[in-house]
């Protein structure tokens, strides 16, 4: 008997995983199923048009140009994305689903990059509806004399996309890091601005700024003509700021416990 249970045992095919493609549908249906996850996202949606009509209607007609238009339209999506982030990552641990979760998928690796993938694609639709609605405002320029330059180049694009896509990162690297929403929000929006002032007025720490401090390496990226140097500045700030909270959250999800209550 012992013997045929055994071998039954390891004939027994063992259980499937669940498929990439449903773990990712459930993230993206998981950003909205939250109240604050939902009117996150309407408020990230309606600032953005709202933006253009206030530019329309109180812009000086010179401002009124794509690259202004881009320039106001990404400042809401640049402070709300990143919070989008922090409420994908924390959201297993501040609605206590992560026991449900990990027990579907145990493999909390595949369920992290599920999360980052939704998010980031939630991400690339909200920037190109920020793009999508600075040309309608831009077509419509025209109507008070503005000046409807449409001056902006891949340069531009590339940029904005960088700043956008890097601060929705850092949420997701920030959420992963507290899992807790609130904590999370509050180091996002503080610790960075923080460290802004500390380089602005401590001696002998200006120059090295842009090297430590994201805030100010990403200013270069609203001038679209970078250089060498100046990449190399995003990119060492970005490892700093993004980099480093992602590899210590990952950790942390990995090894933190997961209850019920």
């Amino acid at each position: 008997m012992s013997t045929a249970t055994a071998t039954t045992a390891t004939a027994a095919p063992s259980r499937p995983g669940v498929p990439f493609g449903r773990l990712l549908k459930a993230e993206l249906r998981k950003l909205t199923d939250t109240r604050a996850g939902r009117w996150l996202l309407i408020a990230i949606l309606a600032t953005t048009p709202a933006v253009v009509a206030v530019m329309l209607f109180t812009a000086d007609p010179k401002d009124l140009n794509y690259d202004r238009f881009v320039d106001f339209t990404q400042t809401p999506q640049k402070l709300l994305l990143p919070v989008v982030g922090i409420l994908s990552m924390t959201s297993e641990w501040s609605q206590r689903t992560g026991l449900v979760t990990f027990t579907l998928e145990p493999n909390r690796r595949r369920v992290l990059l599920a999360k980052a993938t939704a998010t980031l694609l939630l991400g690339l639709i909200v920037i190109a509806v920020t793009f999508g609605s600075a040309a309608i405002g831009n077509a419509l320029a025209p109507l008070r004399d503005g000046d409807g330059s449409w001056a902006f180049g891949f340069e531009g694009f590339r940029d904005i996309t960088v700043v956008l896509l890097s601060g929705l990162a850092q949420g997701l690297a920030f959420g992963m890091l507290l899992l807790v929403s609130a904590a999370a929000i509050v180091a996002f929006f503080v610790l960075p601005n923080l460290s802004s002032v500390l380089f602005n007025t401590a001696p002998g720490l200006k120059d090295s700024a842009p090297w430590f401090d994201l805030n100010q390496a990403q200013g270069a990226l609203y001038d679209h003509h970078m250089t060498g140097q100046q990449w190399a500045q995003v990119l060492t700030a970005t490892l700093l700021w993004v980099g480093l909270p992602a590899v210590l959250g990952i950790a942390r999800v990995l090894r933190t416990e997961v209850k019920s209550a």
